[in-house]
């Protein structure tokens, strides 16, 4: 029997502590909201991720109150190394009015705590160890009303109610799946695959990025369409991982971490990137990409981050967006929750969907273009070999893939992407 806790009901549950789940949950708790965070593992926790944060996510974590100061643990990075076809070249991120002109590095067991412990601080009631099994909904208008979980580590069957309940439960998303909302199969896909090792280059301020990944089975030499990247973390270690798109048949069929280990053997011998400097697995998560689950709100029930597939298609980025989503979201149900009717509190609420199309629509649908493009692997060589050797074109480029404008005025790189953004669809 499913039991009914004495603090079972509040007027948002977010399922999944993630950087989406807690950062929705923490402006929510802010504005004043009961706000239940239900994450199924404990902190600190793993997740698979490069570590490496933009200035987009470094705004979010300025704008939650996080220290993000050296002395706290954070490691600095002034932009982004490129490497490929012979060339290495070296961008600063760039001077904006809207993003600081840095990022930040961070290990993601300790980082999702950070932000989980800092919606706690905000007032989000957050209970650990709590696995979402299914939804509870109403029979009569299919509105999801709370959820069912297993708490603790006895599994404690208990049951939550809220009228809103927001998924930020990433890429599997059980509860989306449950009530009905399934992954779309015309949006790309990506993999990330990482591993760590001690290393002298542990103290690099600029994350590295190698456009080069190759599939050379059957003695031929197939360019991927993805790259491999290290970042240093500062701590003795660096990350080195790879990012690949599913717009090629080898997408299925190679063994990604076989094709890590193989991109490692490549790399100079003292960086240290051996097996035996390894200090963990090597570990593999998918990069649901541009919008790939829809819609983003129907039937009281909310996606932010990878649930709602909001990984940038250009690089493979999901933390800023993760974080960005969950503000978009708790301001869209700050201002429902103020409505004095349920009808009209449901109309504030579909606007949800409107507000993402507005802010990410276009961008991703030239996302969705870039990664096609590159799917090709005579594009992919042509821009590798010929690209890097433009330093101007690879600082407008380093704009248009890490999102890196100012939305009004700029320079007139910033004008070019915002006014590509703005004509495409937004899908």
């Amino acid at each position: 029997m499913t039991e009914l806790l004495a603090d079972n009901s509040a007027d948002v549950i977010v399922v999944g502590a993630g950087p989406a789940g807690s950062t929705t949950a923490y402006h929510l708790a802010k504005a004043g909201l009961d706000v239940l965070l239900l994450e199924k593992t404990a902190f600190p926790r793993e997740k698979v991720c490069g570590d490496g944060l933009t200035p987009r996510a470094v705004k979010q974590l300025v704008a939650m109150g996080i220290d993000i100061s050296e002395e706290a643990g954070w490691l600095r990075n002034k932009g982004l190394r490129i490497i490929g076809g012979g060339v290495r070249l070296q961008l600063d991120w760039p001077d904006l009015a809207t993003y600081p002109d840095y990022g930040l590095v961070r290990k993601r067991d300790d980082f999702d705590e950070q932000l989980a412990r800092q919606a706690q601080k905000a007032g989000a009631r957050l209970h650990e160890r709590c696995n979402v099994g299914s939804p509870i909904t109403d029979e009569r208008t299919g509105h999801i009303t709370g959820v069912r979980a297993k708490l603790g580590e006895d599994k404690k069957e208990v049951s939550f109610h809220a009228p809103l309940v927001i998924a930020a439960d990433g890429n599997s998303t059980r509860i989306s799946l449950q009530m009905g909302l399934h992954r779309r199969e015309d949006r790309p896909m990506g993999v990330a695959v990482r591993t760590y090792f001690t290393s002298p280059r542990h103290d690099d301020d600029y994350l590295e990025s190698w456009l080069e990944l190759w599939d050379r089975r059957d003695g031929q030499e197939r360019l991927l369409p993805g790259y491999g990247w290290i970042f240093g973390m500062g701590d003795g270690t660096s990350n080195v991982g790879l990012g690949v798109l599913n717009t090629t048949a080898a997408f299925k069929e190679l063994d990604w971490r076989e094709v890590l280990k193989t991109w490692c053997a490549s790399l100079p011998e003292d960086w240290g990137y051996t097996e035996e400097n390894m200090t963990g697995p090597i570990r593999g998560a998918a990069l649901p990409m541009a919008f790939n689950r829809q819609p983003h709100y129907t039937k009281g029930l909310m996606l932010v981050g990878d649930a709602g597939g909001l990984v940038n298609p250009f690089n493979g980025e999901g933390i800023a967006y993760a974080m960005e989503s969950g503000q978009i979201a708790a301001d869209v149900v700050v201002q429902a929750h103020a409505r004095a009717t349920r009808e009209q509190r449901e109309l504030a609420l579909q606007n949800y969907p409107k507000v993402l199309k507005q802010t990410y629509g276009g961008y991703y649908t030239l996302g969705r273009a870039f990664v096609k493009l590159i799917g090709n692997p005579k594009v992919m060589r042509i821009a590798a070999e010929r690209g890097l050797t433009h330093p101007l074109l690879m600082k407008f480029t380093l704009k248009m893939l890490a999102n890196l404008t100012d939305p009004s005025g700029g320079d007139a790189m910033d004008r070019i992407i915002n006014g590509l953004s703005r004509v495409a669809p937004k899908a």
